[in-house]
């Protein structure tokens, strides 16, 4: 059994859709949906699911007694879906390669500290982008930088909005992350 926890600190659409995929795969359990934020609507969603979730600090995030044994006791693979945090070394040296993040957008372009949700989507559109896209990637130690698993793209218009970028990314999220999670521990 491969056993994944997922980190997020939103609404959780990812997540959920994420548990949704899993639901009935005898081989993979999602074990923990974690949150950095005690109000996160993630936590309802999973509740609702049936999986088990956490509040941590961000002082439990790194401590080396905190968030960091509940993963090594839980997770096999971490996947963030929405996780606004930085995830510290101790983390990324005791899961290498095994982190998964999802980027809304084609990185390298507008990533980095800060670049998240609608920031992103603001933007492309005001680079008059002709396309935008999602990228699945491994987590190091800085932002946005590991090593890219999965970019899949969707074309802009002019009449686009960051709104309807947002909407556009969200699909391929979904369409996606899933699957693309599912190889990546399936060839570990």
């Amino acid at each position: 059994m491969i056993k994944i926890a997922i980190l997020a600190s939103g609404s959780g659409s990812n997540a959920e859709n994420i548990i949704q995929y899993f639901l009935k795969d005898k081989n993979v359990e999602i074990t923990y949906v974690l949150s950095n934020k005690k109000d996160a609507f993630v936590l309802k969603r999973a509740k609702k699911l049936g999986v088990k979730s956490q509040v941590f600090s961000n002082k439990d995030i790194k401590e080396e007694n905190g968030l960091l044994n509940l993963l090594k006791a839980e997770a096999d693979f971490i996947v963030l879906a929405g996780f606004l945090l930085k995830v510290p070394e101790n983390i990324i040296n005791t899961f290498p390669n095994k982190i998964i993040n999802i980027h809304p957008a084609l990185l390298p372009k507008y990533g980095g500290k800060g670049m998240y949700g609608m920031h992103v989507h603001r933007a492309v559109k005001e680079n008059n982008e002709k396309e935008t896209g999602i990228t699945i990637h491994y987590v190091n130690e800085n932002y946005d930088e590991g090593a890219i698993i999965f970019q899949a793209t969707t074309r802009l218009t002019e009449k686009d909005t960051p709104e309807t970028i947002a909407d556009k990314i969200h699909l391929l999220e979904q369409e996606h992350f899933p699957r693309v999670i599912e190889e990546v521990i399936l060839k570990a």
